[in-house]
């Protein structure tokens, strides 16, 4: 079906969306960071799968720069043999989001990707404003490279994660950590401070992430559109590693990822590009709401084991 212009919509997605507008009470943005956090969750509780089987779960607290940062690492296979591990960075607009909204998506990455996976909870707005999410970000990922046995770092994360992603692996190229970065897989990035995308104006009402939920994030995360963790599609892109880059199509943020991952090929980067045709921001973490969604996070683990198998031969 469409959504009333040529957009094609899911069935599933379509369904879910009309629940979450049939709802009543408050928007996120009309509400403090405590409220919206805690609707993310239970949004999580209600929409996303359960975490599901695995063999090891642990949660540890790690110095940061401004304090302990919580971590939890996830391995299906403990006993395995030294191999890459993927860090990764939870979305939620920098300001709600945390192990527990990604703890169902991070099991599932660390089950296909048959690899520990380990998952950061830096510092939040409007508590913690820019840049103190990507610096805990990168002090996370060096103790990574330090302190857990690993031939190479693979960094993911979705939405504000996904801008992680990038902002920690453009740091990292420049100031190389203990081990390498041998593959990114940002999932449906953030990688400017502007809105001028036909994709922001045609999907910025009615599509889960809105355009007052956009405002009310960066408002608080207060970014600096001049500094590369907060714009890197205004920065060189030369020298990142392979690239698994995968939007949404009925996504406000579905343009910038196109551009981004167009950036990354004419900068010489290795680079899949994926767009989930007919799904919506934040699906890695809907999947019970929107069973299709389910296959986009294994279609893109699948291509992203792929890649990491080939960065090691």
């Amino acid at each position: 079906m469409t959504d009333g212009t040529t957009h094609y919509t899911r069935p599933d997605v379509a369904a879910f969306l009309a629940f979450l507008i049939a709802q009543e009470g408050p928007k996120m943005e009309e509400l403090p960071p405590e409220a919206g956090r805690a609707m993310m969750r239970a949004m999580g509780e209600l929409a996303d799968a359960p975490r599901g089987e695995i063999a090891h779960v642990e949660d540890r607290t790690i110095p940061g720069p401004a304090g302990d940062i919580a971590i939890r690492i996830y391995d299906n296979r403990p006993d395995r043999k030294v191999g890459p591990v993927m860090v990764f960075y939870h979305g939620g607009g920098w300001v709600i989001g945390d192990l527990e909204t990604h703890d169902p998506y991070c099991a599932e990455a660390a089950r296909q990707l048959d690899m520990p996976v380990i998952a950061v909870d830096y510092r939040l707005a409007p508590e913690h404003p820019f840049p103190a999410a990507p610096e805990d970000c990168e002090a996370a990922t060096r103790w990574v490279a330090d302190n857990i046995a690993c031939t190479g770092l693979v960094l993911s994360g979705d939405s504000a994660g996904g801008n992680l992603t990038i902002a920690t692996a453009l740091t990292l190229r420049d100031k190389p950590a203990s081990r390498p970065v041998i593959a990114l897989h940002p999932i449906y990035p953030a990688v400017t401070t502007h809105h001028d995308w036909q994709s922001y104006r045609d999907f910025k009402d009615g599509h889960l992430l809105t355009e007052g939920g956009m405002k009310w994030f960066g408002d608080q995360y207060a970014a600096d559109p001049a500094d590369y963790r907060a714009a890197p599609i205004d920065f060189p892109a030369e020298g990142l590693p392979p690239t698994l880059l995968v939007t949404a199509g009925l996504d406000p943020l579905r343009d910038q990822g196109r551009a981004y991952a167009a950036k990354l090929i004419e900068s010489g980067v290795p680079t899949t590009y994926r767009e989930a045709k007919g799904n919506i921001h934040g699906y890695i973490c809907l999947t019970k709401a929107i069973p299709s969604a389910a296959e986009d996070v294994r279609r893109n683990l699948a291509v992203l084991k792929a890649m990491i198998t080939e960065a090691g031969e």
